[in-house]
């Protein structure tokens, strides 16, 4: 005889069937709660939603009277998080991810190499390889659609809410899939037009010269020092964290900077023999069921051939005349614009 009877409604009851699968009714307060969390300010994330500042704190307030908790404290710069704000809001993100992963228009079912391909990459990378490589892709395979992103964080795929990235350091996450890619090179460049007005700059006469720098080049890691040296005795003329722009002000002759070897090949970029050779393992991250749709298996390959060794501008080794090879298309379109 079975202890049950499989037609007892109260026995086969599935998770939808509950009352209380709202939350308590306060989803509409975890979306702003969690526009908080990224945005750390309760004005910007009215922005974001499209809504008025006294509204988002109404909402934040009931949600801590309905959790008991709470959850943001307020600083100079905005707010910040509580130790249960961070852990509801990780947890949140995790669901986020997840939502976003459900919702990709990609068929991941289909075997067939169609649909849409989210990639975080950054500006340089992508201006020089991958932009100008699309329309071979493209001819290979005229349905997939490439989503080119800007990273909004450089070593965390999740964060990016895309399907991969080519990053700078790999992911211990059981459910991300992580190849090690080559090596991207830096050397100090400076244009000719600033040698022109500046003279060359060399190991003696740095005091006497123009730097520009990123704070990425700023992080206290070690990879840095040797720029970080020179620069100090020299005088910074301009800071900039965005790639592109950091490439075209060393384009403009307003100061030497440090930049991907490959740049070069530009006829008016200049390589400095200043003791500064700094190389950076590049890794290609992807979520792992998402490989599993062959648009996005077809994609990874494609930027972990691109990316790796066998390009010589990636290879281990830095060379400064590498071999002519297929990767060099577009590689002068930033300094040719």
């Amino acid at each position: 005889m079975k202890p049950f009877d499989p037609d007892q409604r109260n026995l086969i009851r599935s998770p939808l069937d509950s009352e209380n699968i709202l939350s308590g009714q306060f989803w509409g307060e975890l979306r702003v709660f969690l526009a908080v969390a990224k945005a750390k300010s309760f004005n910007r994330a009215a922005e974001i939603l499209n809504t008025s500042q006294p509204t988002v704190s109404r909402q934040v307030k009931r949600l801590q009277d309905l959790m008991g908790s709470q959850l943001f404290v307020p600083t100079k710069h905005g707010v910040k998080l509580t130790q249960k704000g961070q852990a509801l809001a990780q947890a949140l993100t995790a669901l986020d991810h997840s939502l976003f992963a459900l919702t990709n228009d990609l068929k991941a079912e289909s075997k067939k190499a169609e649909g849409i391909v989210r990639v975080s990459i950054t500006d340089g990378l992508n201006t020089f390889f991958v932009a100008p490589a699309v329309s071979t892709f493209a001819v290979d395979h005229p349905k997939i659609q490439l989503h080119l992103k800007s990273p909004s964080n450089l070593v965390s795929l999740r964060d990016n809410q895309t399907d991969m990235m080519i990053g700078f350091a790999p992911a211990e996450a059981a459910d991300i899939t992580v190849r090690k890619l080559g090596c991207l090179h830096f050397i100090p460049i400076v244009a000719k037009s600033y040698i022109r007005q500046h003279g060359i700059p060399n190991r003696l006469n740095l005091s006497q010269h123009l730097f520009l720098q990123s704070e990425f080049y700023t992080a206290k890691t070690g990879l840095w020092d040797s720029w970080s040296r020179i620069v100090a005795q020299g005088q910074v003329a301009h800071y900039c964290d965005n790639s592109m722009a950091y490439g075209m002000l060393v384009k403009a002759g307003l100061g030497v900077g440090l930049l991907g070897s490959y740049t070069i090949l530009e006829p008016n970029a200049v390589p400095l023999e200043l003791d500064v050779k700094i190389s950076v393992p590049l890794y290609a991250l992807a979520l792992t069921e998402r490989l599993n749709a062959r648009p996005v298996s077809l994609v990874f390959d494609w930027l972990c051939e691109m990316f790796g060794p066998a390009n010589p501008w990636f290879n281990p080794k830095m060379r400064l005349d590498p071999p002519q090879s297929r990767f060099d298309t577009g590689i002068k379109l930033l300094f040719n614009l």
